[in-house]
This record gives C-alpha cells, sequence and structure tokens, in this order.
C-alpha cells in the first residue's frame, strides 16, 4: 500500500512529484564521470518508481532499428550543418565555439569528449522530449494546441540548460535543435531516433571542432 502511494505521489503534481521534476530537469543535461547522463538516469528511476509505462516517455521500439539509427544520424548531421552555416551566421555568431575550441586536434581528450557526446544523445532527449512531454502532457492534454505548446516549453527549457557552460551561442543552437527534435517527438512519440540525431548532430559539431573546420562550414555560404 505504501509503496502504491509513492508511485501515486511521484506521478502527481504535489510537493513529491513537483519535488521530482525540479530534481530530473536541474539534473537534465548533467554529464557525471564522462559517460553517466544523471538527469537521463534520474528520468528511468522516476520512470520505475512511478510506475509509468515506458511507452509514455517516448521508450518504444522503432519499426527498424536500423533505419531509425540511419535516419537519426541523416538528421543530426543535416542538421548541425544547416544550425553552422545557415542559422548562426545569421545570428551573428562566432564561427568558433569558445566553450570547446580546446578540443581543437587534441587527440588525448578526444575518446571522453566522444563518450561524452553519446552520453548527452542518450540523456537530454529522455529528459528534455520523453520526460517532459510525459509530465506536461498530463497538464495540458492532448489536443493540437497543448502539443505546440509542449514543443514551446520544452524547447526553452532545453536552451537555457546550456547557457551556463555555452552561454548565448549555446542558446541560439539548443533552440533551434529544442525546435526540431520537440516537433520530431511530439508527432512520432518514439525517443530512440532522436537519441541517434542528438548524438550525430554533437559528434559532428565536435569533428568540425577538432578537425578545424569551425571557420570553413561557417563561411560555406555567407562569406
Amino acid at each position: 500500500m505504501n509503496e502504491d502511494r509513492f508511485a501515486q505521489d511521484l506521478r502527481g503534481f504535489g510537493p513529491l512529484g513537483l519535488l521530482a521534476i525540479f530534481i530530473i530537469l536541474a539534473a537534465g543535461n548533467i554529464t557525471a564521470g564522462i559517460v553517466f547522463p544523471l538527469g537521463g538516469a534520474l528520468a528511468l528511476l522516476w520512470v520505475q518508481w512511478s510506475r509509468t509505462p515506458w511507452r509514455e516517455i517516448g521508450y518504444v521500439r522503432p519499426r527498424s532499428w536500423a533505419l531509425s539509427i540511419a535516419g537519426g544520424i541523416v538528421l543530426g548531421v543535416a542538421l548541425k550543418f544547416v544550425m553552422k552555416s545557415v542559422v548562426m551566421p545569421l545570428l551573428g555568431a562566432d564561427p568558433v565555439n569558445g566553450t570547446y575550441h580546446y578540443l581543437a586536434g587534441n587527440i588525448a581528450l578526444l575518446p571522453a569528449a566522444v563518450l561524452m557526446m553519446l552520453a548527452a544523445g542518450f540523456g537530454e532527449e529522455t529528459v528534455f522530449r520523453g520526460f517532459l512531454f510525459e509530465r506536461l502532457g498530463k497538464l495540458v492534454g492532448p489536443g493540437f494546441a497543448a502539443k505546440a505548446s509542449i514543443v514551446a516549453i520544452t524547447t526553452v527549457l532545453f536552451a537555457l540548460a546550456h547557457f551556463p557552460d555555452q552561454g548565448l551561442p549555446g542558446v541560439e543552437q539548443a533552440l533551434g535543435t529544442g525546435l526540431v527534435f520537440g516537433t520530431i517527438y511530439a508527432r512520432t512519440r518514439s525517443v530512440f531516433m532522436l537519441m541517434c540525431a542528438h548524438a550525430a548532430y554533437d559528434l559532428a559539431a565536435l569533428a568540425m571542432i577538432y578537425l578545424n573546420l569551425e571557420s570553413a562550414v561557417a563561411h560555406l555560404i555567407f562569406k
């Protein structure tokens, strides 16, 4: 009986439910020990302890794993090139990512950076798409206007989570990616392809930094 009450309180929006949302959101894009996505892990614990069906946070088996993975990779890489060569130059962003420029040519840190990108794809999509869509969906309902508001809210929260370490450019990029990923998730309610897309986006960004190609890509269209 106590376990049933605990699960019910976690699923609700009383003090315990709100505290869970706050903690998971606060840890949303934090990766501990390089490969441990704290926010994503806490979201999975919430699903388990609240007895929420996994499908409600987008953990739905794709019809084809191969197509899901391949589609995610293509989407992520293409989106990164669009953001880097079109969107960010139009916003007047510096072509060089000052936060992570220390990774340029730094082969010693490359393996750890790759692992962090993979962990971020899993953790951030679990929190900002799967978990938050489930929580907000319970509050605002299933209609079109409700879905649009959820996409907008989760996109803003996702963007703000990138401000502490990446500043305004990080927020601007996350607004773009969050809007795309959120819109796709609102349509498909499946998170695995987006995990692949997110990881591919970050790995493409890492490749541009490591190979010192950021300025070249940023000036592909706008010289």
